[in-house]
């Protein structure tokens, strides 16, 4: 089983949208995926047509060890995808985290899943914290979406120093361009050149796109809502580039 993970210290750069539409199309690839959002906003969870009904009991017990994971796993409309919805409780998370379990809690919670699971994507909020530290140091490989300006290519450093801070692999980081818009010069600088200096720039990216805005009323991932469209073909770009990237 491979985990792998999207990350961002900023919100609003297509994060959530990517870990939909890749653990959409590792499931139609035949792998049997888990797709957690960890983040308490529950827009991955929205996106996959889930109201989620996860007690923020089952939520605490897992967090002292008195519940399995598994428990907390629902059913998606797609074959192969399962998801773990996000819960309000979860904003919490953090805290119990550095609390209780200690820093290899989220490991040990995945490790029984290989036997269901080729590939767990974790959808992660925006931060720098002890929940974001698990993640890091857990995933085999995580992804950062990063809008081409400045403010984000700084974001993505701070990423990158924290990792090299903690000693956790910087190397597992990987950034591709998301929300890239060809109208404005600096986007097109950023594809024609890594004008940015992202350290193992992918080279898919992820174009501003109407359709991908469109998940949210549709509540289905691009390749599902429109499958010939152009964000659609990009995330299959993105998908192929991942899948040689984790060995998939």
């Amino acid at each position: 089983m491979r985990i792998l993970a999207f990350h961002n210290l900023k919100g609003g750069v297509g994060k959530t949208a990517a870990a939909v539409n890749i653990a959409y199309l590792a499931a139609q690839a035949g792998i049997p995926t888990l797709l957690w959002d960890l983040d308490p906003q529950g827009a991955a969870s929205w996106y996959l047509g889930d109201d989620p009904d996860v007690s923020g009991e089952k939520v605490s017990r897992l967090i002292k060890g008195k519940t399995p994971v598994g428990k907390l796993i629902h059913d998606t409309p797609y074959d192969k995808l399962d998801l773990i919805p996000a819960h309000s409780s979860f904003r919490n998370l953090d805290v119990k985290l550095a609390q209780g379990e200690g820093d290899g809690a989220l490991k040990s919670w995945l490790n029984p899943l290989s036997e269901d699971y080729g590939l767990v994507i974790l959808d992660c909020p925006p931060s720098l914290s002890h929940l974001a530290e698990q993640v890091l140091a857990t995933a085999d490989q995580v992804f950062v979406p990063t809008i081409p300006t400045w403010l984000s290519a700084n974001s993505w450093q701070q990423l990158h120093d924290f990792m090299k801070e903690k000693k956790l692999k910087p190397a597992k980081l990987h950034p591709f361009l998301s929300l890239v818009d060809r109208r404005k010069n600096l986007h097109r600088q950023a594809l024609e050149g890594d004008v940015f200096e992202l350290k193992r720039k992918m080279r898919a990216y992820i174009p501003y796109a109407s359709d991908i805005e469109r998940m949210g009323e549709t509540r289905q991932p691009v390749p599902v809502m429109a499958p010939r469209s152009a964000a659609a073909h990009a995330y299959r770009l993105l998908w192929q580039e991942m899948r040689r990237i984790a060995r998939l």
